[in-house]
């Protein structure tokens, strides 16, 4: 396993499942785990530790409201973190900040402790962060990348998005 994906609640499934969805893509081994920084801390220090044992490399975690867990996670590891800051799903609880709450919490991290950040409910974007990480030492991911980025130039490309009159 190369990328662990944490996040706090299963009403966050549907937005996580994106990350995990862009690491099949690109046949990195990953495992998920549901784990509220609030209400299973000393379970999740033992799955990070655990995580690491299994040789993670990096760990995405996504979190609404306070969004204490990717800081949480990050105080108990020096793997890189990404966060992925969520819109607060969860049934019978409304959130009238809609994930900005959430966003300005992982940004916010203490010095010395650091979280990277993606944008609200991008989980996407965090599986692209944790693939560049890889890429670092996997020549074999890197030119995949590479490859992935050239057909995303082609296609914009072949959309005619050049020259088009307004």
């Amino acid at each position: 396993m190369k990328v662990a994906i944490f996040f706090g609640s299963k009403s966050d499934t549907e937005v996580m499942k994106k990350a995990a969805d862009v690491l099949k893509d690109f046949n990195v081994d990953y495992k998920a785990f549901v784990l509220s920084a609030h209400r299973a801390g000393d379970l999740l220090i033992k799955t990070i530790k655990q995580v690491e044992e299994q040789g993670c490399k990096v760990i995405i975690a996504g979190a609404g409201l306070s969004a204490a867990l990717p800081g949480v996670i990050a105080s108990h590891t020096v793997l890189p973190v990404i966060g992925v800051p969520l819109e607060c799903v969860t049934p019978g609880l409304t959130n009238g900040l809609a994930g900005v709450d959430a966003l300005l919490s992982v940004v916010q991290m203490p010095p010395q402790i650091p979280v990277a950040s993606v944008g609200i409910n991008n989980a996407k974007n965090a599986a692209y962060m944790a693939l560049q990480i890889l890429a670092l030492q996997d020549e074999s991911l890197r030119q995949s990348l590479l490859a992935f980025r050239q057909k995303l130039a082609k296609d914009a490309e072949l959309s005619g998005g050049l020259g088009i009159e307004l």
